[in-house]
């Protein structure tokens, strides 16, 4: 790896590691507020980077395909209603999009464009909290879409058919990796949407 091409990718993986962290933690915390220490007693109702670092997830898998994923947030589901397992689960994607118009906003406002290095990681913040919220927002478990999705079902039928899918949701979600889902419906969206936001695309060195 040339040395453009390896501090584009630790620029890269700090912005990352800010938004994911961000989602991780804001899954916690609402889980806290609800009656669940669980995150908080393993250290994970926090801020710092470092406590939701996946080794293969977080800093292998980016080099591989250009995606990512931080540890899962431990909640235990049993202590919550249904409501607001909704609420947990869809704490993450909704702060990625509060963050994206707090940045949008910064960006215009005090206009970044014209400062290069803090533009640039502004704008990858931007498309990284955009990218991870309509990302997890996909019906397919561990996601936090199925866990939203699992939060709406009323009939035990509905139900038991849920968790029998659980059980083959990862084999599903590399499907749809292998499928180009990320590719066709993921990214056109996140695409669709920064546009509109009227931003510039993020520059890297060599």
């Amino acid at each position: 790896m040339s040395v453009g091409r390896l501090s584009d990718y630790l620029f890269v993986l700090c912005v990352f590691l800010v938004s994911l962290t961000i989602h991780e933690y804001a899954h916690a915390w609402v889980a806290y507020r609800y009656g669940d220490d669980t995150a908080k007693k393993m250290g994970r109702m926090t801020l710092n980077p470092l406590a939701h670092i996946s080794l293969f997830g977080t800093i292998i898998l980016p080099l591989l395909i250009n995606f990512g994923y931080a540890k899962p947030i431990p909640v235990n589901f049993s202590v919550l209603t249904k409501k607001q397992i909704f609420a947990v689960a869809a704490a993450g994607p909704a702060t990625n999009l509060i963050m994206v118009l707090i940045l949008t906003v910064a960006f215009h406002l005090f206009r970044l464009k014209a400062l290069p290095a803090l533009g640039n990681f502004v704008l990858l913040a931007i498309l990284f909290n955009l990218i991870l919220a309509f990302f997890n927002l996909i019906p397919i478990p561990p996601l936090d879409g199925s866990k939203m999705v699992y939060a709406t079902l009323k009939s035990p039928h509905a139900i038991k058919m849920y968790i029998n899918f659980a059980r083959y949701g990862m084999l599903v979600l590399v499907g749809f990796f292998l499928l180009g889902g990320v590719e066709r419906i993921v990214f056109p969206v996140v695409g669709l949407l920064y546009f509109l936001l009227g931003l510039p695309l993020p520059e890297l060195g060599g």
